[in-house]
């Protein structure tokens, strides 16, 4: 069994006070923020599991959502500093799709992607699709993300990615989707290239994609 960090478990236990002393804590002690992060996400994955045995409810996710997010803010001047240490990531640009207004799963891709050193310009919530492929074009980025949260913006994903082909640019960006209730088939459907089921796996492949263009 993986033993887990102090931090992952103040986090899976809500422990609001704790986790806000052991994350400033670490990055006074130059803790990476993509390991803080990773912490973090192991704690959130524990909140999941609770939630799916009947341990946790709505209340605890919402509770939870809120604490990643004074934890990205504290993350934030750190992020900065370790990306402009990394150059050469290349652009991404991201949203959460239009119909869809959560940003606590997109918010932290935009953190990692940052980390890794990737310029990203994030649209926020709710984007019009014109909107999202102006922005593709104005920044000639070759990867895009896409948010999904509610099962019932599958279409939007879908009404987005057809947007991308009509303004022929498809061939041009490689396409991601996440989300709670995303999952393989749905990347599948909606015609996207990549399904991440966290923000580590998008970072990764973010960053495998650029190295393939610089081959």
């Amino acid at each position: 069994m993986v033993q887990q960090s102090n931090l992952s478990r103040a986090m899976a236990d809500l422990e609001e006070e704790d986790i806000k002393n052991l994350v400033k804590e670490k990055i006074k002690m130059g803790v990476p923020a993509a390991e803080i992060l990773n912490e973090c996400r192991s704690g959130m994955a524990e909140i999941g599991n609770r939630y799916e045995r009947g341990e946790y409810f709505i209340s605890e996710l919402m509770y939870a959502g809120e604490i990643m997010k004074e934890i990205m803010r504290d993350l934030g001047p750190v992020l900065k500093k370790e990306s402009e240490a990394k150059t050469g990531g290349g652009k991404v640009v991201i949203e959460t799709v239009f119909g869809d207004i959560h940003d606590i799963g997109k918010d932290t891709v935009v953190l990692m992607l940052q980390a890794t050193g990737f310029e990203v310009i994030d649209l926020g919530v709710n984007v019009p699709r014109k909107e999202f492929v102006e922005a593709i074009k104005e920044s000639n980025a070759a990867i895009v993300g896409m948010s999904v949260f509610l099962t019932m913006a599958y279409k939007s994903a879908t009404d987005t990615v057809n947007a991308i082909k009509e303004a022929g640019l498809r061939d041009k960006v490689s396409i991601m989707i996440g989300g709670g209730p995303v999952t393989e088939l749905v990347r599948e459907r909606t015609g996207c290239d990549f399904y991440g089921k966290d923000a580590f796996e998008a970072a990764k492949y973010a960053k495998k994609v650029m190295e393939s263009k610089e081959m």
